[in-house]
């Protein structure tokens, strides 16, 4: 027989079998040893596959239970892998802590075994220097984002909101910390048998983050990952959970969803990009590509009407500046059919377009300003577009006189009074075309108004030429609603506004993204050397129609304006000689 074992070697023995089986089995070790039982299927399914990769990148709605999931899973690598540290980052220093939270809130107080495994004196919850110390020297810890990081090292790596952090912080900053991998003491091996075990533990690296856009790095990341996963290398995996399954388990419910949806607020694309894990960007064979669109999302700052600039104690970042030298504005609009059952796809879209002067003596076209709106009478529509146009201290507007927009013209071309003001403003008139100009019977009436009546010719025309003025960046576009948010912020008094009315100032922002939705998803056919640009059902083209409109009539003017140059030129004044000596 041989030795009898010690207690000594058998609780050791124990502990190896136990902590073996643990490890392979983490859903098990949560629900035995920390006693959280009532996680659904998909956060058990989560945990597992977090365990099992290297790298993991989860795009989650919200409502999934992100945080709380990673604050479990960090826990359990602690207490299985003595010695680990998982660090935690994000985009920003709050959302990291809330992890922590999770821990200290949630965890500890259902989890008498995880509250024995922590060290508090050496814990804290909150601060510069916030921690979770455990008593087999494993530790996690909340890090900057930013270069201050440096010299940290980990062995689990959490990105959590991973699209907020620069991709040049994750390389040179953030991955380094995983230069250094676990070190066991391993008493009983020899040095290359201790070498082998550190190589089958690499260290692991998350990323955590809703949807986002297609042309950001992150989307690129996602991609990478999903191709290593298909390849089966780099111990990748991807997933994507929409709030959908979050209904099926009962974590979130319809009746909330329904009614999120109709808030006077309730963002479209947001709502894809954090609720269903959506992707936002160009489909394959798209007549307007995403990446020529979006690299123009250069404006900072809209132009604000002034009952919506005063909210921000008319800035001047937003208030309507004075005109420059050469600037010409165009107020665009496509009017839509009342709202109805039948015309639910319909709505009326206006743009500002403020044309500024380059140094070449051309022009950029910079869409400072959108709105759109539906259900509104003729009359109605008509007076918004009067105001606007004083309002921006305009120089044309561009409407399609077409349909119901003959009757918003017909509006136009008549002295108008503001019911709620009293205000009179006087009567417009058509600049391009006699007829419609005839429609007009004041005298003297500012010719301002291009009437555009669509052609087959005309459609194509203004489709290719708006094509045409992204690739080239003659189009500049306000930055997405994303940005506005930490933009806006630094204006004196955003910060005090309700959410309503800081979604309403965010709304120009809103409708660009919108816009640039709305451009990608249009189809599109060619026949005898043009192009006819339709919409899918359902779905709409009216801000399309009002930007296409808007900056064929741009072109226009500035062709105009380069032609009256040619014309008043005088080489008499330009070529100077000096009268020759004759000997």
């Amino acid at each position: 027989m041989g030795e009898r074992k010690t207690r000594y070697d058998q609780v050791l023995e124990g502990m190896a079998i136990w902590g073996s089986y643990y490890r392979e089995n983490i859903d098990v070790f949560v629900k035995e040893y920390l006693n959280i039982t009532y996680l659904k299927w998909y956060q058990y399914a989560v945990l597992c596959l977090m365990n099992a990769n290297v790298i993991f990148l989860w795009i989650a709605s919200r409502g999934m239970g992100k945080t709380f999931i990673t604050a479990i899973f960090s826990c359990v690598r602690c207490i299985l892998y003595p010695g680990s540290k998982v660090v935690l980052t994000s985009g920003t220093r709050g959302q990291a802590l809330q992890i922590l939270e999770k821990i200290q809130t949630e965890l500890i107080p259902r989890s008498p075994n995880l509250k024995n495994e922590i060290d508090f004196k050496e814990t804290k919850f909150s601060g510069q220097d916030a921690k979770v110390m455990f008593k087999n020297g494993s530790y996690i810890k909340v890090v900057t984002a930013s270069d201050t990081a440096r010299g940290n090292r980990a062995n689990l790596l959490v990105v959590d909101e991973f699209r907020l952090v620069k991709q040049d912080t994750i390389s040179t900053v953030l991955k380094k910390f995983l230069t250094e991998r676990r070190e066991p003491p391993y008493a009983e091996l020899t040095k290359e048998e201790v070498k082998l075990e550190r190589a089958k533990e690499p260290n692991m690296q998350f990323y955590l983050s809703s949807a986002y856009f297609k042309d950001h790095w992150s989307y690129a990341q996602m991609l990478s990952n999903f191709r290593a996963m298909l390849n089966g290398g780099r111990g990748a995996f991807v997933c994507g959970l929409p709030y959908e399954l979050a209904i099926q388990e009962g974590r979130m419910f319809r009746e909330d969803i329904e009614s999120d949806m109709l808030e006077p607020d309730f963002n479209e694309l947001k709502f894809k990009m954090e609720m269903e894990a959506m992707w936002i960007g160009g489909e394959a064979g798209a007549f307007f590509d995403f990446d020529s669109i979006s690299k123009n999302r250069r404006i900072q700052y809209p132009m604000l009407p002034d009952h919506m600039a005063a909210k921000l104690g008319n800035s001047q970042k937003v208030k309507i500046p004075p005109k420059i030298n050469g600037e010409k504005r165009i107020l665009s609009a496509d009017i839509a059919l009342m709202s109805s059952k039948k015309h639910n796809n319909d709505a009326s879209a206006i743009f500002i377009n403020q044309m500024l002067p380059t140094k070449a003596g051309r022009y950029t076209s910079n869409i400072v300003y959108g709105d759109c709106f539906e259900g509104m009478h003729t009359e109605d529509q008509a007076l918004v577009i009067r105001k606007l146009y004083d309002e921006f201290a305009c120089d044309y507007i561009v409407l399609d006189c077409t349909g119901l927009g003959l009757g918003v013209y017909d509006a136009l071309v008549r002295d108008m009074v503001d019911p709620d003001s009293g205000e009179i403003y006087p009567a417009l008139s058509c600049c391009n075309n006699q007829e419609m100009a005839e429609r007009c019977t004041t005298k003297g009436a500012d010719k301002v108004i291009w009437a555009i009546k669509g052609s087959p010719s005309l459609n194509s025309d203004c489709a290719v030429l708006l094509r045409e003025g992204f690739r080239s960046s003659k189009i500049r576009l306000l930055v997405t609603e994303y940005d506005a948010d930490t933009l806006l912020s630094d204006i004196r008094g955003y910060n005090s506004l309700t959410p309503l009315e800081k979604t309403r100032l965010q709304m120009p922002y809103v409708h660009t993204t919108l816009l640039i939705d709305e451009l990608v998803k249009l189809q599109h056919e060619e026949s005898g050397g043009r192009v006819r640009i339709y919409e899918r059902a359902g779905m709409r083209k009216d801000r399309y129609s009002s930007l296409s409109y808007n900056y064929y009539v741009a072109l226009q003017i500035e062709n105009k304006m380069n032609r009256n140059k040619v014309a008043d030129f005088d080489s008499n004044n330009f070529f100077m000689f000096k009268a020759p000596k004759i000997k």
